[in-house]
Formats: structure tokens, sequence, C-alpha cells
């Protein structure tokens, strides 16, 4: 397919990456940034959950990669695709040092196993997402 398959984002962000890898390895600091809700089994393997409660959403996430402080990744359900879908997308965060700051990247991948038909609603909707989200993210630090 002629998709491209990774939606790929890297922000600057004014806190040391231990903070920033709390912010996105842990429920709490999850649920203060990127959704109303959140549990996570932070190893290998581990089962994930966001909720955001405005959408009616929830997204079921399985735990692929821990390497604190640099790399945490997981796969979860694809958007516009049936509940019952296996096909899942690959996210990927990753820390290094800035200065005193953190230069995150994340990227996600998997876009192009899709169907035309349901590859711009899912690619579309997470390159907007993830811009939304990680302004939120620094936000969030920023007031913590």
């Amino acid at each position: 397919m002629g998709f491209p398959d990774r939606i790929e984002r890297t922000v600057e962000i004014a806190h040391p990456p231990e903070k920033v890898w709390a912010a996105i390895t842990t429920a709490e600091g999850l649920s203060s940034w990127f959704g109303d809700d959140a549990a996570i089994d932070l190893r290998p393997g581990g089962s994930a959950r966001m909720s955001w409660a405005a959408e009616g959403v929830t997204a079921d996430m399985r735990v692929e990669r821990v390497e604190e402080p640099r790399v945490f990744g997981f796969t979860w359900h694809i958007y516009g695709l049936p509940d019952d879908d296996p096909r899942r997308t690959y996210v990927e965060f990753t820390l290094e040092r800035s200065g005193a700051g953190t230069r995150l990247t994340v990227t996600e991948s998997g876009f192009a196993q899709l169907p035309e038909d349901v590859y711009r609603k899912a690619f579309d909707g997470n390159t907007e997402g993830w811009a939304k989200e990680l302004g939120e993210l620094a936000d969030y630090l920023d007031a913590a």
C-alpha cells in the first residue's frame, strides 16, 4: 500500500526524564493528562486500560516494552475497527535527556495494515490526537 505506516512526534519538555517517565507509565500520571481514568501493569505482557468519559471510549492496551526511564511501548486497538478486530498499532515513547529537560519522541506504527476506508480515519485521528495529547502532557508537567 502507498500509505504512511507511522506517526512520529518529538517534543522538548522542560522536565527531567524521570518525571516524564512517571507521567507516561503510572496510572496517576496517565489519568492526569492522557485519559480520565487509567490502570497499568508496567511489565512486558502487562495490561493497561485508559478511558475517556466524555467520549465514552475505553482503550485496552498491552505493555510490550519497558526500559526505565528511556523506552515505554504498548499496543492498542485501532480506532475505527470493530472491537473484536485483532489488528493493533504499536506506540513507543522514547525519552532522551536534553539539557535539564527531556526530548520525548512518540511513534505509532502499524497503519499500513489497514484498508483504505479505515486508514484515513485512524491515521488522521491519531495524528491529531498525538499533537493534542502531547500538549496536555507538557501542561500537566508544568503545573505539577
